[in-house]
């Protein structure tokens, strides 16, 4: 599911994730249900979060973007063995970030 960000946006949404601790790891089990459960969860919770990837560290560009597309989110960032994923709560009054207009993509 893409957002419609664009390059400002990520950049934005980074600079947030900055600080940020990962939440969840992709160990040495890979991409599980109860992986990709704990990935929504997180995002549902928190908008923004950062995945670490202790296993399958040459994979991890591969596996990056089947998570994203997997858990519906949007990979703003990948360094080192870190990714950056962002979904925009659902519920107005639950969201947490909240991203300028002029930094969404029209369309």
């Amino acid at each position: 599911m893409s957002q419609d960000l664009k390059g400002s946006a990520r950049t934005y949404l980074r600079g947030l994730a900055h600080h940020l601790k990962p939440v969840v790891y992709l160990g040495k089990q890979g991409i599980t249900e109860s992986f990709l459960k704990s990935v929504n969860e997180a995002l549902d919770s928190h908008e923004l979060i950062k995945l670490k990837f202790t296993c399958f560290k040459e994979e991890r560009r591969t596996l990056a973007r089947e998570i994203e597309a997997q858990t519906r989110s949007e990979m703003v960032g990948l360094i080192g063995h870190i990714a950056i994923y962002y979904r925009e709560q659902h519920d107005k009054e639950k969201r947490k970030i909240d991203i300028p207009d002029h930094m969404r993509q029209r369309g």
